[in-house]
């Protein structure tokens, strides 16, 4: 088959990479975002997907718009039998969809109907869920909503945080499309619609998505801190006379009552902060314009003392 291939972030790579390998099928093109800036400097940088693609010796297309009708002419005329989308970043509209004979179908690293949306690993962690999976499906107008193909569950052990979660559902979202592929090329696919009544939504993080909210249980801060890693992060004022920010690398509950944010104690493992819930104890933390270091260290470099107040 002739394969367009539309994505742009890490989540896309392994898949992108199964396909250029196989002699079954041709990536006619990778459809991805523009270059954008970043750091810093603001400079010009390639998404994850171009830089593969490039590295891959295929044709690589960036439109700004990818439902603008010349695009959608250009991407016409490569006569593709199949779209392939994973983590790309725009919608794709009736007019693209209606060009490849057996479809578009995508690579949605979570079980829909739940975690429809932008952010479904970093949201999966940060809700305490305890199953994360990938979802192969047909694409629709509706985000996230068509037929699904595959689906496959995997454990989220206490252990990950959505960066080190993200890797393992790309490279199952590769094999998955695989046998999908395999499916499609067969006439054996089957489709079965999803539950609206099930379905939730994982909406784009912001940064302010990372602001601790001491009111919250310990448990549930310390999901967020696991979810939002490595963007947005956790991050809190520091307590009276220290000012400015203190991101929270990694955090363990304990139990503990008092204001929430309120420093019940400092002990050798690092200070313990009073939560709506439980206490959480700053195991690593990163306070602002320096480097990470132990929450002992930070307590005494910045004489942090119970009593004190993180806002």
């Amino acid at each position: 088959m002739r394969i367009l291939f539309m994505g742009s972030g890490s989540v896309a790579c392994p898949a992108l990479r199964e396909l250029a390998a196989r002699r079954e099928d041709a990536v006619v093109a990778v459809v991805t975002q523009p270059d954008r800036p970043s750091g810093r400097r603001r400079e010009l940088t390639a998404c994850p997907a171009k830089s593969l693609a490039l590295s891959l010796g295929l044709p690589v297309r960036e439109p700004e718009k990818v439902g603008d009708p010349s695009e959608v002419d250009a991407l016409k005329a490569l006569a593709p039998d199949l779209i392939v989308v994973a983590d790309y970043g725009q919608f794709l509209r009736p007019a693209l969809l209606a060009l490849p004979a057996k479809g578009a179908i995508n690579i949605h690293p979570s079980l829909l109907p739940k975690y429809r949306g932008a952010a479904p690993i970093q949201w999966a962690v940060a809700n305490g869920e305890t199953e994360a999976g990938v979802t192969i499906l047909h694409v629709t107008e509706k985000m996230d909503a068509g037929d699904i193909l595959l689906q496959e569950k995997v454990p989220i052990r206490d252990e990950h945080t959505a960066a080190t979660l993200t890797p393992l559902l790309a490279e199952l979202g590769a094999t998955l499309l695989i046998r999908a592929i395999e499916s499609i090329r067969r006439g054996e696919a089957t489709r079965r619609p999803q539950d609206e009544a099930l379905a939730t939504f994982a909406p784009k993080l912001t940064k302010e998505d990372g602001r601790v909210q001491w009111t919250l249980p310990a448990e549930a801060i310390r999901n967020r801190t696991r979810g939002f890693t490595p963007w947005p992060g956790s991050f809190a004022i520091r307590p009276d006379g220290a000012g400015g920010l203190l991101r929270l690398l990694a955090v363990r509950v304990e139990p503990g009552a008092g204001e929430p944010g309120l420093v019940l104690e400092c002990g050798p493992d690092g200070p313990l902060v009073a939560c709506g819930e439980n206490a959480l104890r700053l195991l690593e933390v990163l306070p602002e314009g320096r480097k990470a270091m132990s929450g002992a260290e930070y307590a005494r470099g910045y004489r942090l003392a119970p009593g004190l107040r993180f806002t």
